[in-house]
């Protein structure tokens, strides 16, 4: 596709200009005022003004109202870092996980913080033909699920209280814990032995198992090993602790190195 047709089709002026504001800070030139912005961007001072508005409204700018500057904003940084984190947790955990799916032949997935969700960024499927499993870019609320609530109980107490406040808790199926002093009691019970198990909580049928990828003291990721409540068998959640706690530790050794 050339670029006239590129530009014709699928450019949004809207975005595109968003784009340009935010590329106009430099290292050299990291504050801009609104005038410095039209000038490097050409983009009029009454749309400037609502655009900039905007991004400050939404953390992408600072704006300091003595200079009447404006400055990239902690999202921006929040979002890099998540690129970053990303990127290095899937080239160490990928052969990790790889090698536990071919060692029990059933699902297993990881997943990371996407807000006030969960989001599933790995998965490795089932040997079996009847199968559960979490389908990459699959989200679900943090206390729904084991791979959540993995995430969920290992945060501080303080952001714990402040997501059950905050968040509007409804069931997905039958077996979902929605009362806060039923799901403070099981946060309690998952950080004493480390590990999290669900069964049909988040998806009818399937049971899972969970435990936090931590970095610094705090959870950064989860990983699950997922399994049809007709082939679980609660003898086996010994067995699938061991392993998964196996991969914990050797995920967070890596990540420690780097």
């Amino acid at each position: 596709m050339d670029q006239t047709t590129f530009e014709k089709n699928y450019l949004m002026n809207t975005v595109q200009k968003t784009v340009l504001i935010l590329r106009a800070f430099t290292r050299e030139e990291p504050k801009l005022t609104l005038t410095d912005l039209h000038k490097i961007t050409g983009i009029g001072i009454s749309s400037l003004q609502r655009f900039v508005a905007t991004l400050v409204y939404e953390g992408f700018l600072i704006k300091d109202e003595k200079s009447k500057q404006y400055q990239l904003g902690l999202s921006l940084f929040y979002l890099g870092k998540l690129v970053e984190q990303e990127s290095t947790i899937l080239a160490v955990a990928e052969p990790i996980l790889k090698s536990l799916n071919e060692k029990i032949g059933e699902s297993v997935s990881m997943s990371i913080f996407d807000g006030d969700q969960r989001r599933c960024i790995l998965n490795y499927e089932s040997i079996h033909s009847l199968t559960a499993r979490h389908q990459v870019g699959d989200t679900s609320p943090l206390y729904a699920g084991a791979s959540a609530k993995a995430l969920l109980s290992f945060l501080p107490q303080a952001e714990i209280e402040d997501y059950l406040d905050r968040v509007k808790r409804v069931p997905i199926t039958e077996s979902t814990v929605i009362d806060r002093n039923k799901l403070l009691a099981e946060i309690e019970m998952i950080r004493q032995q480390g590990y999290v198990t669900t069964k049909s909580e988040r998806i009818i049928g399937a049971c899972s198992i969970s435990t936090p990828i931590m970095s610094q003291g705090r959870p950064i990721a989860s990983m699950a090993i997922i399994v049809p409540d007709v082939r679980y068998k609660d003898e086996q959640t010994e067995m699938y602790k061991e392993y998964l706690l196996a991969a914990k530790r050797e995920i967070e050794m890596q990540l420690s190195k780097r």
